[in-house]
Order: structure tokens, then sequence, then C-alpha cells
């Protein structure tokens, strides 16, 4: 009985089952048929990707041909001797790989956090120096590695072997320059740092008469405002002999503008004036709003160039705005060259320096922000000394992504033909170059005379420089062929440096 039951129940449970089992087929056999369709009409409507034969093994270009090895490159594939080894590029790599925000993100930020302030930081300082040094210990023997080093003009073999070293103790220095006439707080409005050499005593005597008068100066139209004077000189060692120290502390008592540092006062050490000028700067006159940096054989219109600088100011948006943290303006020079003409002294051999310059001002002066003076005194510790004052300065500011401002009011290669005669002529610039005292003087008094008669002339436009652009920077000569510039950096003959 037992048994029969038993087998009624299997009959009853496949009764039941077999509706689902029936469900469930026709399910699945829906859905493929569903599928189907859709992948047909897919591949009616766009042909079907054909399948890319791979190799089984990637196999790169090379010189061998091994089964069991990949075969080597043809070439290097890092640059073991970039611009072709050039001394100072291979120093200059060193250091700007160790500030590389991709190469050395954690180190780059902290620098960089250190040149957007203002305050000088001796931290800074200090962790910049051992960096510098780190460069000339890892190329060992400068003068080995320069070819024909021994048959180089001796100003390039002299720079080579003293660039590492940017220290100078200070000679002479003026007491409390920026601190004199000055309400507290507040900095002269223009500080005139002009680099001279020691015996140069007349240029800085017409300077001072003229357009260097320091006090309160007058605009040529504007309420003008403070200026200090200090002149830059190093030492002259083979002089020695005439007693020039014992003059210029004389002269520095007698108008407290001298600033002398115990260095070789040669063309190449030109760089050394600007460098250590930054650092004085920020030391004795950080409050400074703006630094001319000019030679002694110029002639600026001070007067003028004080109503151009408040114009600027107002524009930028103020004191310590960001324009002004950027501002630098003279005679700029774009995608120069270095000059290899072995004969002049601004001969730089392709084993010392390969490449394009970045834009620089040159002509003899330029006028920056004091926010950008100390800027600069903070990224020259991480930019190697170059022998071209101007270049070097470029150096820095391109480092800082500061583009300088051109403006045709800044003469480097004198008027065009014709146009320094008019009368109004000097009104319509803020720097010429090249005058010598005695011209200084006489051009300053003519100036001053024609004052109401040229009130209405403005500065010169880049209209009116277009003419001197043809000018060849490298070798300019007069109507019968005499070379007159041979200085493709605005200066001629024997510079007053």
């Amino acid at each position: 009985m037992a048994r029969y039951h038993c087998r009624w129940r299997r009959v009853l449970l496949c009764l039941c089952c077999a509706p689902c089992v029936l469900v469930g087929s026709l399910c699945v056999y829906v859905t493929l048929a569903v599928c189907y369709g859709m992948t047909t009409s897919t591949s009616l409507s766009s042909p079907a990707p054909i399948p890319q034969i791979l190799p089984e093994n990637f196999i790169a270009p090379g010189l061998t041909r091994n089964v069991y090895l990949a075969p080597h490159p043809t070439s290097s594939f890092w640059d073991l001797k970039p611009h072709g080894g050039a001394l100072w590029n291979r120093l200059q790599l060193h250091i700007d790989r160790h500030y590389n925000p991709i190469l050395m993100p954690k180190s780059s930020k902290v620098h960089n956090d250190h040149l957007d302030t203002n305050n000088n930081n001796s931290n800074y300082f200090q962790f910049s120096l051992p960096t510098l040094s780190a460069g000339f210990s890892e190329i060992g023997n400068l003068t080995s590695q320069m070819e024909h080093f021994q048959e180089l003009p001796l100003q390039m073999q002299m720079f080579v072997n003293s660039m590492h070293f940017r220290d100078y103790p200070v000679l002479i220095e003026p007491a409390k320059l920026c601190g004199r006439g000055i309400r507290k707080g507040q900095g002269p409005l223009l500080l005139l740092a002009i680099k001279t050499q020691g015996l140069n005593f007349e240029n800085r005597q017409a300077i001072r008469q003229t357009w260097g008068w320091a006090g309160r100066v007058a605009g040529a139209t504007g309420k003008g405002g403070v200026v200090r004077r200090v002149f830059l000189l190093g030492k002259n060692h083979e002089e020695s002999h005439v007693d020039i120290s014992e003059l210029l502390q004389l002269e520095n008592r007698h108008y407290g503008d001298i600033l002398q540092w115990d260095f070789h006062d040669s063309f190449f050490n030109l760089t050394l004036k600007d460098v250590l000028l930054w650092d004085w700067l920020s030391t004795h006159c950080p409050l400074a709003r703006f630094v001319f940096k000019g030679d002694d054989d110029v002639l600026l219109r001070t007067p003028a160039l004080l109503d151009y600088l408040r114009e600027q100011t107002i524009q930028s948006g103020g004191p310590g705005s960001e324009g002004m943290k950027v501002f630098m303006v003279g005679d700029v020079i774009r995608a120069a060259v270095p000059n290899r003409v072995n004969s002049t002294k601004y001969f730089i051999p392709d084993s010392f320096y390969k490449g394009l310059y970045p834009p620089y001002g040159g002509g003899g002066g330029v006028v920056y922000s004091g926010e950008l003076a100390l800027r600069l005194n903070r990224i020259s510790r991480r930019v190697h000394l170059y022998p071209i004052d101007d270049v070097y300065v470029g150096m820095c500011l391109h480092r800082l992504g500061v583009h300088p401002i051109h403006h045709p009011a800044f003469l480097t290669f004198d008027f065009p033909k014709k146009e320094g005669v008019e009368q109004c002529a000097y009104h319509t610039i803020l720097l010429v170059h090249k005058r010598s005292p005695a011209q200084v003087m006489k051009l300053w008094s003519e100036i001053m005379r024609n004052q109401t008669e040229c009130s209405n002339t403005i500065l010169r436009t880049e209209k009116e420089k277009k003419n001197t652009l043809l000018i060849d920077p490298f070798s300019v000569k007069d109507n019968e062929g005499q070379e007159l510039l041979t200085d493709p950096w605005g200066r001629s003959g024997n510079s007053a440096l």
C-alpha cells in the first residue's frame, strides 16, 4: 500500500513540473531569437570589422637580432651632451633639473614659494648656494672641459676661473642712502644705480650736476618724487699705484654715493655689479619703488621718467600689484645670438655657451620695479654667472617668467639720421646712450632751456622707432664704410663700463 502511494506522488510531481519546464524552455527560445535578430540588423547596417593581425611579440628596431633579447636602440634615448657640451649650459642644466617641477616636485614647490614672497629669506640662500656649488663639483675642472681653453682671450679665461665665486666684501658704501628725507616706512620713488669705474670721476660729476640730481625732483609735468643715487664700482687692482682707493673714500665722504666691492673691475665682471646690487638693495634699500640701472655714459631725462613711472604704477594697479612685480622697461633685444668674433671684447666661444639669448634690455640702461629687484636677487641664486651683464639679467627674467617691456624712448643706437638735430628731439626720449660728460652737460642745459617750447612734445612711439630696426646690431658703418658700433648690446668704442 505504501509503495502504491509513493508511485502516485511521483506522477503528480511530474505533472506539476512539466508546465514549468515548458515555460522555461519557451523563454530561452524567445531570448535567443531576439538576440539573433538584433545581431543581424547591426551587421546589415555596418560592415563587420576586419580583425587586426598582430605579431606575437613586439620587436623594437635596433642593431642586434637576438632570439632571446630585445635589440638595443641605434641612438641614445637621453642626450648625454646637451647643447654640444657647452660649459655654461652643462652647469645650468644641473641646477635647472634640480628645480624642475616634474623631476623634483617637492624641491620646486618649496623654492617657488620663496620666489613669490618679497621677504629676503636667509634659509632660501642657505639652500640655494650649495646647489650652485654642486654643479661645479659634478663638472670637475672647468678649464679642462673647454676645448682650446689656453687659446681663448684672457678675459674669458679669467671669467671661467672665477665664475663660481660671487660673494665679495664691500669696500666703500654710502651711509643711510635710502633713509634720509623720507617718511618712515617709505622708500625713494627712484634709485639711480649707475655702473662706473674708479677713474671716471668726470662722468660721475657730470651726472651729479645734471640728470642724477639726488633729493626731491619734480617731474616734467607731474609732482615727481624722491630720487637717490649710487655709483657701482669694482676694484682696479692694476691701478692701485695711483692710490685711487683714497680718492674714492674722499669722494664718498663728500657725496655719499659710492658703492664699491673688492672684485676686479672688468667688462666680464659687470654681471657681479647686478648680482651684488640686488643683494645690497634687499638689505639697505628694500622699499625703493623703482631702480634705474645703467652706464655712466648715458643721458637720462629723469623728470620725464618720473612722470612715466607714476603713470605705469597707476595703470598696473598701484604699488605691490601684480603688474609691478614684473615691471621692467628699456630697449628690449630679442632673439640675439652670442658674438663669435674672436677679436671683439664680446666674444663668447661655443665651448662656453650655445643657443639663443632670452629677451633682455640693453642700450646702457633699464628701469625695473623694486619688487622685481628683490625677486631678481632670489632667482639669481639659481642662475650661474654669465659674462654679458644685460644677457644675464635676461636669463634671470626668463626663469621668473617676466617679459621686459620695450619702449622706443630708450635709444640704443642713438637717433636716426637728422632726427637728433631737431629742436625738441631730446624731449621725445627717456634715455640715449654714448654721451661724453661735456655732451651731457651741454644737452641737459638745452633740455632745461627748451622746456617751454617743447612742452607739448610726446615720447617716441614704435612708429618712429621703425627706422632704427634696420641697423645691424653687430656691425654698424657710416657712409665711408668705417665701423661705428661693434657691440650688439649698444655700446661702442671704449665703454665706460
